[in-house]
């Protein structure tokens, strides 16, 4: 198996008053810079699924979406299946741009829980299941690409679910939920208190 990783950064941040979270600054890095930090160790390659190139990561491809119209998360991981496709990897492991607490050891824990039966796995903490933090196989590129275009879908729990869905666990402390994301400027807010 040949993970590739994907960081998805292509949300239109309306929380954040259309701030650009993948370029906020973090602990003297850009939120997209430290979610790719957090991924390197942990796949063969990786790529970033934006609108646009962003600077300081330059060992990550661009990868953005190939259908138009802002479809959500779904699109971005569409978009990494076909850039992962021709980088010879079999799945890709995809993170969001705005979770600065990443685990840098849940890509094996994800890998772990594929079986035939369950083609795509996600992470789990604090009873909440985090659907962009997956491992997927790039074979259900043209299966996804039905779902998002003929289907009309977005959910991306629904189109985990039909091809089998396995859940992986990670205990946290309170307060210190590895997969807390940032979507509001209070989550800012406690990111950098959580990091001070």
């Amino acid at each position: 198996m040949k993970i590739a990783g994907v960081i998805l950064a292509g949300g239109q941040s309306r929380r954040m008053g259309g701030t650009d979270k993948a370029a906020i600054l973090l602990d003297g890095q850009t939120m997209a810079q430290r979610a790719a930090e957090r991924m390197r160790g942990q796949v063969c390659c990786l790529a970033i699924n934006a609108p646009y190139p962003l600077p300081g990561i330059d060992d990550a491809a661009h990868a953005p979406d190939t259908i138009a119209g802002h479809v959500g998360p779904l699109a971005g991981i569409l978009a990494g299946m076909l850039w992962a496709t021709k980088e010879g990897a079999t799945h890709i492991a995809t993170a969001a741009t705005d979770t600065p607490f990443a685990p840098r050891d849940w890509v094996a824990d994800a890998r772990a829980a594929l079986t035939a039966k369950a083609q795509v796995a996600m992470m789990e903490s604090s009873d909440r299941v985090h659907p962009v933090f997956g491992i997927w196989p790039v074979d259900l590129a043209d299966a996804l690409h039905h779902f998002l275009t003929v289907e009309d879908e977005r959910k991306i729990l629904l189109f985990a679910r039909r091809h089998g869905l396995a859940v992986v666990e990670r205990a946290c402390e309170p307060g210190k939920d590895p997969f807390f994301n940032v979507n509001s400027p209070d989550d800012l807010a406690a990111a950098m208190e959580r990091v001070a």
